[in-house]
């Protein structure tokens, strides 16, 4: 449906290049993966910063020749979990991994708020995820929810396919960022829930973010970050 022209491979190498600059950007860490119709994950392989992958650089999770993230079982446990969800993100951005690191939540304050009316999950420890178990226990913490915050770790945002799985990821950081601004000019002033939930379909459609994955593109290509060979 979004970026249909794309291979899988292409969608999750541009994600990583989208949310690098999305400020998702943390060394080589941080992973996106994607599901396809024969239940094959592929995800960005370990070694490569989110900013510099390529689709050569996204690999199925199986690939016995490639290095993986310790932390692929995130993942694995969303995917088993959430049937619906054709795409994952894993990263640090400061803002919302700093919210992570309080007990505040996150207001719906702005337009990007609405995306979440539902709220946010917490997973309070803080350690690696490197255990099917504690993999499982991430996607319970998510539960139906488009994101979960990592306490004092990341977050892992997810989207019925890469695109919007982006834009939930990008929408988080951006949420975050103007309510760390908002909180230092006076007193918050939330979004009413049941308004939220009215707006959310009405601001964000799938024509939308199809319109938006086309502008991240050009935005990546004009800091001279254009996949090799590929045109947006």
């Amino acid at each position: 449906m979004i970026a249909v022209a794309q291979s899988l491979r292409e969608q999750v190498a541009w994600a990583c290049r989208i949310i690098g600059l999305e400020g998702y950007a943390d060394l080589t860490l941080g992973h996106v993966s994607a599901l396809d119709g024969d239940g094959v994950i592929w995800i960005k392989r370990k070694g490569v910063a989110l900013d510099e992958v390529e689709p050569s650089d996204v690999v199925p999770l199986g690939d016995t020749e490639a290095t993986l993230h310790l932390e692929t079982v995130l993942h694995e446990a969303v995917y088993r979990a959430r049937p619906e969800v054709g795409a994952v993100i894993h990263g640090h951005p400061p803002y919302a991994t700093a919210l992570g690191a309080t007990r505040g939540e996150l207001e719906i304050l702005t337009h990007d708020g609405v995306l979440f009316a539902d709220g946010l999950g917490r997973f309070a420890d803080p350690d690696l995820i490197v255990e099917d178990e504690q993999g499982d226990s991430v996607a319970a913490a998510l539960g139906n929810r488009r994101a979960v915050l990592l306490e004092n770790h990341g977050v892992l945002v997810v989207g019925k396919d890469v695109p919007w799985a982006v834009l939930t990821a990008a929408t988080l950081e951006r949420a975050a960022r103007l309510q760390s601004i908002a909180a230092t000019l006076g007193q918050l002033r939330p979004i009413a829930p049941k308004l939220a939930r009215e707006l959310e379909p009405v601001k964000y459609r799938d024509a939308f973010v199809a319109e938006y994955w086309q502008a991240w593109q050009r935005q990546v290509a004009r800091a001279g970050g254009r996949l090799g060979g590929d045109q947006p």
